[in-house]
């Protein structure tokens, strides 16, 4: 297939359309099949491509997401970038509903999920250190401000299982951690992207406080139906500040990024 793509986006919990006038791409992959055909179009003069990370009917939950097959498909068409926004919940009272998060570093609580393309017989361990695209993150920041969302940067993500969210005794030992948000599909996608060499973001819409937040007996603990009610009401705004980025991005990254992508004789890529 022809690389010619240079933006690939994730969409999360109520975002399963992205782009006005797009053609539709079918991706095989040696992983299965994706979420979602990919939606390709053109932003600013700049390639995009969408899929829509729960599947168009968001019928499939975060634990069966084939996140290898999706994350291959993008590489396929040429993708460099990868940005995934998500719905989050706030650990922190500082990080309200409607807020966007920028993390910059991640905790991985999943379970048998296959995080890896390097599955043997040969061997290669990335490094994970700093997982996601500090010039993405920092243009990510900058087209949040520029729709007027109020912006965190600098936090951490702690990745659940899912599909059921926390108990309170979860979400209590996640605070004292100082950890900001949690979600259910921020791992593995970033380190399969770095796996790739391909930059990632994630650009994180906040639609609750987790389990609630101790000393405000009034916020309630989440449930899915408010996510989506939050979502919803910020998916306007999270819509324009991701053409907005795209806009935005220089013609040739800026990061490192490219030099984890680990040997491509010897692996998927």
């Amino acid at each position: 297939m022809v690389a010619t793509t240079l933006v690939g986006i994730f969409g999360g919990s109520g975002l399963y359309q992205l782009l006005d006038d797009a053609r539709e791409v079918v991706v095989d992959t040696p992983f299965g099949p994706p979420s979602d055909s990919l939606w390709i179009g053109d932003v600013a003069g700049r390639q995009v491509a969408f899929m829509p990370r729960h599947g168009r009917g968001h019928t499939i939950p975060p634990h069966r997401i084939n996140y290898r097959a999706n994350l291959y498909a993008m590489q396929e068409v040429g993708a460099t970038r990868i940005l995934g926004p998500c719905a989050v919940g706030s650990l922190q009272p500082a990080l309200a509903p409607g807020d966007v998060v920028i993390a910059d570093q991640f905790v991985d609580r999943t379970w048998g999920r296959p995080d890896t393309f390097w599955e043997g017989p040969v061997v290669n361990h990335l490094s994970a250190a700093d997982p996601y695209c500090p010039e993405l993150g920092r243009l990510a920041s900058e087209a949040s401000r520029g729709q007027g969302a109020r912006v965190h940067q600098g936090q951490t993500m702690v990745v659940v299982q899912g599909p059921r969210f926390s108990s309170r005794a979860e979400s209590r030992w996640y605070r004292s951690q100082g950890w900001g948000i949690i979600g259910m599909t921020g791992y593995p996608e970033v380190v399969l992207a770095r796996e790739l060499g391909l930059c990632y973001a994630s650009v994180a819409v906040v639609t609750d406080y987790d389990s609630g937040l101790e000393g405000s007996p009034n916020i309630l603990p989440v449930s899915h139906e408010e996510v989506l009610r939050v979502f919803a009401a910020n998916v306007d705004r999270l819509r324009a500040l991701l053409l907005a980025l795209v806009a935005s991005l220089p013609d040739s990254p800026g990061c490192e990024c490219r030099r984890s992508r680990l040997a491509p004789e010897a692996g998927p890529a």
